[in-house]
């Protein structure tokens, strides 16, 4: 049986890594998928069909940058990482003030670069927000212990989500608190404090909730809502999109009707934005239950390894940082598949490495890319005389 200190050793781990390009190349199939032309005289083979697709060409692109960004980011100095944190931080903020004098959609939350990309720093205030809480976790085993830290913490976390909130950005919000949870739960905030927390946050919501309905705003988050919870309240047009992806995830059935079909939902058009937060209906079309289960097995995967990874680092700061790339993966890949088939309201969140979008890819890429950064410049040597339940709640001073 491998010893402790053997899976404690520092390493690249290729698993993760592969699992991650596996995932972001049928990210670029299933895009093509999505947004294939038949008016394009191909020859039927699948780089043709990809060149043919603008956004499937796109997403190659955005996919062939990705060994760069996880090769950046994992051998990034470790130190500078951990040390200035603050940098990465304000760097984060400064991007979301910038993008709010932008307006896509009704959505404040992207900036113009070149060649007709955007850039969403909602996507990249993510892992800043991550380094910044697990800079914080790793000076204490008492998170939120004192009226002191809880403000200090509270104006970290607030800044960056209240920016994001006023850009439109629900799902990009809810995706950080989740992840602050998660990081703050094995940080060893006391479940009492959390519970608190947890109760005061349903409580403003509902407040807000009861204020929006009074005042008689119409505001495209309550529609979506309000369908979710009763669609007889909202007009048909608001359950559209959901009625029609799961329409799509049905007809797939057990293997698929395969991909590049015209007359298909995807070639119709018949799921709105089926290449970018619902490629889910596209791939449960496409490749059926078998293969959508597959998708979802892939994330399992991925996920359970950066907890393994996690709980064999013993550097509390590294620690963290993995824990809180895979709460933002998990919250990411729940909420999104949830929403496709109508189990959760439709909040905006792209499924990682599958959904369409420069952003979202080079943010999960990057945050792999931190995980094997923690993972190569971890040690074993004060991991003598500590538990797996002090490694994994993070109470322990090494």
């Amino acid at each position: 049986m491998m010893n402790e200190s053997r899976r404690s050793k520092a390493h690249f781990d290729w698993f993760l890594a592969a699992l991650a390009v596996a995932l972001a190349a049928f990210g670029v199939l299933s895009v093509s998928v999505a947004t294939f032309s038949t008016s394009a005289e191909t020859e039927d083979t699948l780089l043709n069909y990809i060149v043919a697709s603008y956004y499937g060409l796109r997403q190659a692109i955005f996919f062939l940058i990705s060994p760069i960004v996880i090769g950046f980011v994992t051998f990034f100095p470790h130190d500078f990482i951990r040390r200035r944190s603050q940098v990465f931080y304000l760097f984060a903020c400064f991007l979301l003030m910038i993008a709010l004098g932008g307006k896509a959609a009704g959505v404040k939350a992207w900036i113009d670069t070149v060649w007709g990309y955007t850039l969403q720093p909602s996507e990249f205030v993510k892992l800043a927000c991550i380094i910044t809480t697990a800079k914080y976790l790793e000076k204490t085993d008492n998170p939120l212990g004192t009226v002191k830290s809880t403000l200090r913490l509270a104006l970290l976390m607030g800044i960056p989500w209240a920016l994001t909130l006023l850009q439109g950005e629900t799902g990009s919000v809810l995706v950080m608190i989740f992840t602050f949870a998660v990081m703050m739960y094995f940080g060893g905030i006391r479940l009492k404090v959390m519970g608190g927390i947890i109760a005061a946050g349903v409580l403003v919501l509902i407040i807000l909730y009861g204020v929006i309905m009074a005042s008689g705003i119409d505001d495209y988050r309550i529609t979506r809502i309000l369908s979710f919870v009763n669609p007889e309240l909202v007009d048909a047009n608001a359950t559209y999109q959901v009625t029609q992806s799961k329409i799509a995830i049905g007809s797939g059935g057990l293997s698929g009707i395969g991909t590049f079909v015209q007359g298909s939902f995807s070639q119709l058009d018949y799921v709105p934005e089926d290449y970018t937060d619902f490629i889910y209906s596209t791939i449960g079309e496409a490749f059926g239950f078998w293969g959508s289960l597959s998708v979802l097995g892939a994330y399992l995967l991925m996920i359970l390894r950066m907890g393994y990874l996690a709980f064999f680092t013993q550097e509390r700061f590294g620690q963290m940082v993995i824990l809180g790339v895979m709460g933002m993966m998990l919250f990411h890949v729940f909420q999104n598949v949830a929403m496709t088939i109508g189990l959760m309201p439709i909040t905006g969140i792209p499924l990682p490495f599958l959904s369409y979008g420069g952003s979202n890819l080079v943010t999960n890429m990057a945050g792999i890319g931190l995980v094997l950064n923690m993972v190569m410049n971890r040690s074993v040597t004060s991991m003598k005389g500590l538990t797996p339940q002090t490694r994994v709640k993070g109470r322990y001073t090494g």
